[in-house]
């Protein structure tokens, strides 16, 4: 699953990966992006063209839901039942997002504690979750949501965990926004980023706290 994530970059490298207009005016870093929490999301603008960035609520809610905050409101999508879930499949096939990140964190089981570990390519850098979005709209209140997708972890993540988020390549970025794409090339997109181009350290407790946001969240564990 993904539960966690980073996104340190600064906007230029955000507008220069995700081909922005121009630099959002307002993006902090995140050391510890947690559900419900508000997230970047890269998308089409409604002329189906132009990409813009937009601040949306992890946990996603349906347009069709009767409230906007039903007891469940999902982060994740796993890829192998988009289709054949009601509250992913008209967003998965016509509201797809990127989701920028520089990393997630997953923790490992011991004896009596666990392990946080900072997933992440290797020397670093900017990358893309495969998202979905949607918009709940209520008398005069409109409210954009999202998840991220995952899939079967990659043999780097397998030792702690069977999922990780989907993680998208660069020259599929256009594909997935992309209204006219096949469903079956969407899918094929879905499948574990290659384990050889990515690292996992072991970082402070301190990212346990979802309140806590800081860079001390990514320093590497004594």
């Amino acid at each position: 699953m993904c539960g966690r994530f980073t996104r340190t970059s600064p906007p230029a490298e955000v507008a220069r990966l995700f081909r922005l207009p121009e630099p959002p005016a307002e993006l902090a870093p995140r050391y510890n992006v947690a559900p419900s929490q508000v997230v970047a999301v890269v998308g089409l603008k409604p002329d189906g063209q132009r990409r813009g960035l937009a601040m949306l609520r992890w946990g996603l809610v349906p347009s069709w839901s009767n409230e906007l905050n039903p007891k469940i409101k999902p982060i994740n999508a796993k890829a192998e039942t988009l289709l054949e879930r009601p509250t992913f499949r008209e967003c998965f096939l016509h509201k797809r997002c990127l989701i920028p990140a520089d990393g997630f964190y997953e923790w490992q089981k011991l004896d009596k504690a666990k392990q946080p570990y900072h997933i992440r390519m290797k020397g670093g850098g900017l990358f893309a979750f495969a998202g979905l979005w949607d918009v709940w709209s209520g008398g005069t209140e409109k409210v954009g949501t999202c998840c991220v997708i995952t899939t079967a972890a990659n043999d780097l993540v397998r030792g702690i965990h069977d999922r990780m988020p989907a993680i998208l390549k660069p020259e599929h970025y256009d594909a997935w926004l992309d209204p006219e794409t096949p469903t079956v090339d969407l899918l094929g997109m879905l499948t574990p980023y290659p384990a050889d181009e990515m690292e996992m350290v072991p970082v402070s407790s301190t990212v346990n706290s979802p309140k806590t946001d800081s860079p001390g969240c990514m320093a590497p564990a004594a």
